[in-house]
């Protein structure tokens, strides 16, 4: 029997990228779609990028003729509103389109959707409620369905919650004993992928398995200490004190978090991810285990019984950092042109006067080198825009490194050693480039 072809949009992220790989070590044909994919993601010539959420129902229909799809796995979701990223638009209103797109198809195919635990009486972010409005779309359609409710996922890489709960892990820090002792019940993506594979390969008229709703995750209770404190053993860190984060200081960053949203930036300290983990991730998966067969992973198993790899380490060590890197950058550069041109503009100036510079080039150039500085700090700030501006950074900083060994010398040796401070600087903004990449 030949193997049902796969369409998986979203196959960059988390779950959707797992799942587009481990179908086609099971011997799938696997489409994968996302509206960007990185250079390491592009592994097969059936990786495809497409502005997926830009896709009328028309072109999705287009879309699983050419490709003779037989199931459909919905990956797709954004945490929180924000530029670029409407909930509603990617979880209701897409998955209309997606629903009209294969009843239109003339195809049998099957759709496998990617929701989240709980129900809608406990729903109170746009992110929930919206999810929760797909789901009625899919219930009603009278499509061959499933939607699946994994809980927290486990996975070998690491993408929002899950690394900031391995970061977490790496630091002797732990969050308000309330949310610690939340109930967090989690699946290993490999249980998420096993169950895809599952269904594609049953018959799309099986009356058992036509419309089906589970919840995918451990059946063994388990709160967020006990998540974290599996990420503690196996990075070392179980026996070392801890501090314990108040909880404004929670809410602080969840503000700042949403404020670095507007930016384009996806922290994972939101204040949606924070609503989502004080409501915790409960469900029952007896009958997705009964359906299927399979044994869920334990949270030791999905883990790893084994020590974490240095790589391991390193990336739950920096993922904090990472923040305070580029905020650092951000606030060196715009500071650092607002006072040479609003509060000592005179020193400023007054420095290449001392040198022999034209008085008609001193404040043409005071003014400029300040407002590149701000414009360097502004570019670091938004997601879109940061390469650009680390690069304009590095080269801003040589450029005042050789031009003041050629035109000022004797700044190299100035007691505050404000030029031997932008080797550093320079480093630390390559090392910002390094870490830009989150996927």
């Amino acid at each position: 029997m030949t193997q049902p072809t796969v369409l998986v949009l979203g196959a960059s992220g988390l779950i959707g990228r797992f799942v587009t790989d481990d179908l086609r070590v099971r011997g799938f044909r696997v489409v994968g779609v996302a509206r960007s994919l990185s250079p390491a993601q592009k592994m097969s010539a059936r990786d495809i990028e497409q502005p997926i959420l830009s896709l009328d129902a028309a072109a999705l229909m287009r879309l699983f003729r050419e490709h003779a799809v037989d199931v459909v796995v919905n990956c797709l979701g954004v945490l929180q509103d924000g530029p670029g990223s409407d909930t509603g638009a990617v979880h209701r209103d897409f998955v209309a389109r997606l629903l009209e797109a294969i009843a239109d198809s003339g195809r049998a195919i099957r759709l496998v959707h990617i929701s989240i635990p709980g129900t809608a009486e406990a729903d109170r972010t746009a992110f929930a409620t919206t999810k929760r409005e797909a789901e009625r779309l899919i219930a009603t359609s009278g499509i061959p369905h499933a939607v699946l409710r994994p809980g927290f996922v486990v996975a070998p890489s690491a993408y929002g919650g899950s690394a900031m709960l391995r970061a977490l892990a790496a630091f002797p820090l732990d969050l308000p004993q309330k949310e610690m002792s939340t109930p967090f019940q989690s699946v290993a993506v490999e249980d998420i992928s096993a169950t895809i594979a599952w269904l594609a390969a049953r018959d799309i008229d099986d009356a058992s398995v036509k419309a089906v709703t589970w919840d995918l995750m451990q059946a063994e209770p388990v709160t967020m200490v006990g998540v974290i404190k599996q990420f503690r053993h196996a990075f070392g860190t179980a026996g070392w004190p801890r501090l314990v984060m108040p909880s404004f200081m929670l809410d602080l960053g969840a503000k700042i978090g949403d404020l670095a949203n507007y930016l384009g930036w996806v922290p994972p300290m939101r204040s949606t991810a924070i609503a989502e983990l004080r409501r915790g991730v409960t469900g029952d998966p007896s009958a997705w285990i009964a359906a299927t067969g399979i044994a869920p992973k334990t949270l030791t198993d999905a883990i790893g019984r084994h020590p974490a790899t240095i790589q391991d380490k390193w990336f739950a060590r920096l993922f904090l950092i990472k923040a305070r890197i580029f905020a650092s950058l951000v606030a060196f550069w715009l500071v650092s042109g607002f006072i040479a041109l609003f509060v000592s503009y005179r020193a400023a100036a007054g420095i290449l006067t001392a040198h022999n510079f034209s008085p008609a080039l001193v404040d043409p150039i005071t003014i400029g080198t300040s407002l590149m500085d701000m414009s360097i700090g502004a570019l670091i700030a938004f997601r879109r825009t940061a390469a650009i501006g680390l690069l304009a950074g590095i080269v801003a900083s040589l450029g005042y490194m050789f031009g003041a060994a050629i035109l000022t010398p004797d700044l190299w040796i100035e007691p505050l050693g404000a030029l031997v401070k932008t080797g550093p600087a320079i480093v630390l903004m390559l090392a910002a480039l390094m870490m830009l990449d989150n996927r």
